[in-house]
Order: C-alpha cells, then structure tokens, then sequence
C-alpha cells in the first residue's frame, strides 16, 4: 500500500486528516482494494457501489471444494443488496443469497463478504444467516471463490429477492408492499455489453454512464487527459465528461449523456474508447501543455468515496 502523508486527506474519504483517521495508531487501516486479485475487480466495485439491483450466480474455487466436498451442490447468488441489507440469507431449498452491499463490518469488504458466505453454507435453510465477525484467517474473495469473471443480471427491481411461488400460495401483503417500495427505488440501469463494468443509468430526467476501471490511477488520468485534448473523450453524440470518483481501488469516471441517450448507443463509442484508452496506455510519455492543462481539469473533478 502506498504510504498517505499524515496530513493529505484519508483515503477512506472520510474527509478527515490521514493522522486522525486510518492513519492513527489506534484504528487500523482500511484494505484500499478489497477486490484487487479478481480480473472482474471493475465489476465487483460497480455491484458494491454503482448498481441498484443485479444478481450473478457464484462457484466456489476448486481448493475450496477439495477441502469442503460438502458445498459442491450449493447454489450460491450474489446479489447487490438483500432485504433490511442483510448480509446473507439461506432460502428453504438451501440456495445462498449473499448482499454485496451490506454495511462494511471490518477493514476489508472482501473478508465480510468470505465470512458471510461461508457462515450461510454452514447454517440451517429458512431464513437471515447469523454472520460472526471475520475471524483471523478468514479467506479473501481470491481464495474461496472460481476465478472466472462474473456473469451478472442487471434486474429493474428486487423480484429476485422472492423465490416463484408454488401453485395455490397466496402472496403476503406485507412481503408485496415491502418489495413495491423497494422496487420504486431502483434507478433504471444497464450493463453494456461491448466493455466491462460500465453502467448506463437513467436518474430522474437525466442519463449518465459510469464505468469502473481498475487501470493504474496516474497512468488513466494521462490517457484520459489525452483524449479530452483532442476532443474525443466522448461516449456517444451530444456526451460530456462530468467527472469521476475514486471507489475501492478503481477510477469511476463518468459521462452525461444526452436526453434521450440509451444504453445500446453507448457501446460502439465506448468500445472505441476502451481501445484508444489501451493504446495510450501503452504508450506512455510526456503531456503537452494542452494535455497538462486537460489532465488538471480531469483530477479537479475526480472525488474519493468514503
């Protein structure tokens, strides 16, 4: 981990002084990049931080198995965020629905999460599973899980939190209004399909486009700096560059999109820009003054999220 002068900001983004926050003696440090090992790092950021309501199933890694030959059937469901954000639930045919977004219980989101999965592989179907703080050895995401990418289901509401009902169930009133409230709060989203982790939103009359890199911070802003020189820092007609955020280890930068922009419009750009984003960053070497002056506007609107 980089070393945070005392006085520079927490990287928390806390908005507290490093030396009064992580960096005190007495509170340990944050894992900056809980994520970090996984190919889909981009992704598990965007599920933790940008997206309302998605699913992807899991598989355990095979070391996990020779070791534990009795979780080779589970059925194992991330999802973005369970009800009341409960950190797992088991459901009566042993399904295991895991939150993503359930509130951060240690210093590292990844041992949570672990500790999480592998108290509901071990408790009873039927209902919230009782998470015990990480114990010292608890494994990380890199270590308990298959290292295949994820392959995720962006849902405009949280009907996945119920299971089908049988023939002749009547719903439950109180279950069904929970689940309109909840679903009243999505804000429509889509995954594009062409570039990784990149999210298309629709937030009351407006449409943006967030995406999760996980390419080295410094290098990226020169890149992107680049292509806002040269005029091609765009996502599609009528895109303007808004900013970015910092979010577990990942550069999320973001772009407005025009009124009526949809999520299939924004791929062929965005796959034009990836690959110019690539080549750039093979290619590095001093800004010019135009590309210097682009890069500070670009860090000027970059923001730490906790």
């Amino acid at each position: 981990m980089t070393e945070v002068p005392p006085r520079s900001p927490c990287p928390c983004g806390s908005g507290r002084r490093y030396k009064a926050c992580h960096g005190s003696a007495r509170r340990p440090e944050p894992v900056l990049r809980p994520f970090a090992g996984r190919d889909d790092e981009p992704d598990w950021v965007a599920l933790r931080e940008l997206v309302p309501s998605a699913t992807a199933p899991l598989t355990l890694s095979a070391g996990w198995l020779a070791e534990h030959p009795g979780h080779a059937d589970r059925r194992i469901t991330l999802g973005t965020v369970l009800p009341e954000t409960v950190p797992a639930l088991v459901r009566e045919d042993g399904e295991v629905l895991l939150g993503l977004q359930s509130p951060a219980r240690g210093t590292d989101i990844s041992v949570d999460f672990t500790a999480a999965l592998v108290a509901a592989l071990d408790a009873e179907p039927g209902g919230v599973v009782e998470v015990p703080a990480a114990p010292p050895g608890t494994p990380r995401l890199v270590d308990l899980l298959d290292p295949a990418p994820l392959t995720i289901t962006v849902h405009p509401g949280f009907d996945w939190w119920i299971p089908p009902p049988a023939p002749g169930d009547t719903p439950n009133p109180e279950v069904a209004a929970t689940l309109e409230r909840a679903n009243a709060s999505v804000v429509p989203t889509a995954r594009l399909t062409g570039v990784e982790a990149a999210y298309w939103c629709e937030v009351g009359d407006r449409r943006h486009l967030r995406w999760a890199m996980s390419d080295p911070e410094d290098p990226l802003v020169d890149a992107l700096a680049r292509l806002a020189a040269a005029g091609e820092l765009t996502v599609g007609p009528g895109s303007r560059y808004a900013g970015a955020f910092r979010a577990l280890g990942c550069v999320v930068p973001v772009w407005d999109l025009a009124a009526d922009a949809t999520a299939a419009e924004c791929e062929a750009p965005s796959a034009t820009l990836r690959g110019r984003l690539t080549d750039l960053l093979a290619q590095p070497g001093p800004l010019t003054a135009a590309e210097r002056r682009a890069r500070a506007g670009l860090v000027g609107r970059t923001l730490t999220l906790r």
